[in-house]
């Protein structure tokens, strides 16, 4: 899965579109140079069920880890995958 990263100096946005089909997206607002917080996940539902949202939530993670921030998911599909995956606890803001 390609996921991209869209990024400005106060927001971001992973975004990722399977066979030409419609975006899904996560954004997130930046807090400062070491935190982020989660604010939206948006799959269409013809991605349901492929693990699209978790595959965005786990880029974020990852991408946090390699730059030592922290993430506050404060979208409710976030929320859960980080419930789901406690080995993503250590980037938990």
């Amino acid at each position: 899965m390609d996921i991209h990263l869209d990024e400005t100096e106060s927001k971001g946005r992973y975004r990722v579109r399977l066979d030409g089909g419609p975006e899904a997206e996560l954004t997130f607002s930046k807090l400062g140079a070491k935190a982020i917080i989660i604010d939206h996940t948006g799959v269409p539902d013809v991605y349901r069920g492929q693990g699209v949202g978790e595959a965005l939530v786990r880029r974020a993670v990852e991408d946090a880890r390699a730059a030592g921030k922290t993430i506050t998911p404060l979208c409710p599909f976030a929320a859960s995958q980080f419930r789901r995956h406690p080995e993503w606890h250590d980037v938990l803001g």
